[in-house]
């Protein structure tokens, strides 16, 4: 009963940190607490929430993938450019999520091919789509302010249902989906598998391959997404967009609970996560503390997490 108790604590941790930061936040800053700043630090918050549920399947699976914010923008460039160009906007957003599942598949192939470690697969992916991204757009934003289909692309960014951002209503459909993949279906129990010792699950038949390259095919997808979000709020695809974003998104699965070693995590603990970094940058706005000093504050957060971590494990 004791080590019951034990494992459903343990689970329970990133909710119970989420819950008391939040609480201390109210008490430092009034206005944190208010209904429109709440729906600003989710819709904020959802371009990294959608990356890091993408990332849980890769570090499920004991991998790291560093390209996701090139691929962003990769994705997001071309994406602008299609809408301004006159093309249908299903198309385009199409070809955008096209690009993401392909640039997954490419990591996949020379991490299980080419047996290259995920860490030096993905670096050199993302320094190859970065290249691409500023070669395709000449280091300039490309505008769909004046494109056909704006005002539905608009509103994937900026538009609001019931009085929600769509951007949220999004992010809380992948995670639906994401909790169904990974705790109701036999691919999520081979994630699993596959994370918690990779040579017992290839012996047991599973593909390992196959298994691997779908969740890296799976976060290149939702990196494009919100690549797609991103682009719609702005109304631009911006060369330098995602820079960094690889970094928050583990920063939020690892803060939710996911093993960098594999095997162990939920995307339920993704999101809490995200939302600890989310509430974090929020607060320091809040409290006007200056972007140079914001991101030693979250660096502090993420390794104090980390630290307590380990040292319970």
């Amino acid at each position: 009963m004791q080590e019951k108790n034990k494992l459903i604590l343990e689970k329970l941790k990133p909710l119970i940190g989420l819950l008391i930061f939040s609480v201390i936040i109210s008490f430092i800053s009034p206005r944190f607490a208010t209904s429109s700043n709440i729906l600003n630090v989710l819709r904020q918050t959802s371009i990294n929430a959608i990356i890091a549920a993408g990332m849980t399947f890769v570090i499920l699976t004991g991998g790291i993938d560093l390209s996701v914010g090139s691929v962003l923008a990769f994705s997001s460039a071309v994406c602008a450019y299609l809408l301004a160009s006159g093309y249908n906007l299903f198309i385009c957003i199409g070809v955008a999520i096209l690009i993401g599942a392909l640039s997954g598949l490419f990591n996949a192939i020379i991490i299980t091919k080419g047996k290259v470690q995920p860490f030096i697969a993905t670096l050199a992916t993302m320094t190859l789509l970065r290249g691409a991204t500023l070669v395709f757009t000449d280091g300039r934003p490309i505008s769909v302010a004046g494109a056909n289909a704006i005002s539905g692309f608009r509103y994937i960014g900026a538009g609001a249902m019931f009085g929600i951002p769509v951007p949220i209503i999004v992010m809380l459909f992948i995670f639906i989906v994401c909790w169904h993949l990974l705790m109701n279906t036999s691919f999520g129990r081979h994630l699993y598998a596959v994370g918690g010792n990779e040579e017992a699950a290839a012996l047991s038949g599973l593909r390992t391959d196959r298994i691997k390259a779908s969740a890296y095919i799976i976060n290149g997808m939702l990196s494009a997404l919100a690549g797609i979000i991103l682009t719609a709020r702005l109304v631009s695809a911006q060369p330098t967009a995602g820079s960094g974003y690889e970094l928050d998104a583990i920063a939020a699965v690892v803060l939710g609970g996911t093993s960098l070693s594999g095997g162990q995590g939920s995307v339920v603990g993704t999101i809490i996560g995200a939302l600890i970094i989310g509430i974090l940058n929020n607060a320091l706005n809040l409290m006007n503390v200056s972007a140079y000093y914001q991101m030693i504050a979250k660096a502090i957060v993420i390794l104090i997490a980390v630290l307590l971590d380990r040292k319970e494990k």
